[in-house]
């Protein structure tokens, strides 16, 4: 077993593992099953860690997942046990949202030692609260984001707001406001509903509503290559403001005091964005890489994505962040990335360029330089 150290060394994490026969695991969870499909294309055996009771998908599709470790919770996989079955199998670990929500910071800088591919340090800004955020990255990187309100009271135009759901704890309960007192309205009726509590109101994200047309804009930072690569572009789907839509106005309106929008996010869709944009949002991704640099060395290593909102004007407001695979990757599953054929001659999915990258740096000899 590795010592466990405040920083892990990406050399004694990579102690004993056999490069010949290197595993790619994650949390059976959010966009795994791209994980998984991608390193099986790039040769690499699998393991998906699921937890009991949701683990069906990873059986049935035996092709992807060669070994189904089956726990009782997702975050006994940083038990004694499972790290050393995980290292055993000369495994690097992919991180993904799941990953960070059921396992949690504390123990995945502190409390696994696995070699992560990516930077585990940066995971933990992806909260808006909180001394490492990611408002800080998006600030230190000059990026354009919503203003923010660290009072409802401070409210002077129309917000979103976003913090935890009452009953779906891994979810973010949103809602609009147009001013103050609307602020205040809504949030009683939502807390009286049940959708969110009143006491975590000071964990409440409260940002200027921002109207544009929005994108998830997959990058990838490569070691081996040495670039910022733009892989994909998708969009997301919500419950269910999605259904809530499709109404006709008239409906919407009749509706509007009585349906809570909640806003989560439930699938996504393939999106490209037009070609006069590409220029900017290169700009955009070298700053935000740059500035994680400087802020959370080594800074950010494979998958990131950028949210954003492209305004009537045509500029670019960054309002959320994944410092790992992305929510949406998993449509570009089996197809590939509109933009990832212009760099290799064919279409590749984020979870096969992660795979590409890990084959790349073993042969190059960068591996340590790609995990954490």
């Amino acid at each position: 077993m590795v010592r466990l150290v405040s920083r892990y060394s990406p050399r004694e994490l990579l102690t004993n593992y056999n490069l010949k026969s290197l595993s790619i695991a994650t949390i059976a969870s959010h966009s795994a099953l791209d994980v998984f499909d991608g390193a099986k294309d790039e040769g690499f055996k699998t393991i998906a860690v699921c937890q009991r009771g949701r683990e069906r998908p990873y059986l049935r599709f035996k092709r992807v997942v060669d070994i189904p470790l089956i726990l009782d919770r997702f975050a006994d996989v940083a038990k004694p046990e499972n790290v050393e079955f995980l290292r055993k199998n000369s495994s690097i670990f992919v991180p993904n949202r799941s990953f960070s929500v059921y396992v949690g910071y504390d123990v995945i800088e502190n409390s696994f030692p696995v070699p992560i591919f990516g930077n585990r340090y940066l995971l933990r800004y992806e909260e808006r609260v909180g001394e490492k955020n990611y408002y800080r990255i998006l600030d230190e990187a000059g990026v354009r984001r919503p203003k923010t309100f660290s009072s409802p009271d401070e409210v002077d135009r129309p917000v979103m707001v976003k913090m935890p759901h009452a009953r779906k704890r891994v979810e973010r309960g949103f809602f609009v406001a147009v001013d103050r007192d609307d602020f205040w309205k809504k949030f009683r009726r939502l807390v009286a509903d049940g959708v969110v509590r009143e006491e975590d109101l000071t964990r409440a994200s409260v940002e200027e509503l921002v109207i544009g047309a929005h994108f998830n804009v997959n990058f990838f930072a490569s070691v081996a290559r040495k670039d910022v690569e733009l892989i994909s572009i998708d969009r997301r789907i919500q419950t269910n403001l999605d259904g809530f839509l499709r109404l006709p106005a008239s409906v919407q309106v009749e509706l509007s005091d009585y349906v809570d929008v909640e806003m989560i996010e439930i699938g996504h869709e393939m999106a490209t964005i037009r070609e006069s944009m590409l220029e900017k949002l290169f700009e955009i991704a070298d700053k935000f890489a740059e500035a994680c640099k400087r802020i959370e060395p080594p800074g950010v290593v494979g998958p990131f994505t950028l949210q954003l909102f492209v305004t009537s004007d045509m500029d670019v407001v960054v309002f959320d962040v994944a410092f790992r695979i992305g929510g949406g990757t998993n449509v570009h599953m089996g197809i590939g990335g509109q933009y990832s054929k212009l760099y290799f001659g064919k279409p590749i999915s984020m979870g096969r360029r992660i795979a590409m990258e890990i084959r790349e740096c073993i042969e190059l000899g960068c591996l340590e330089e790609v995990v954490t």
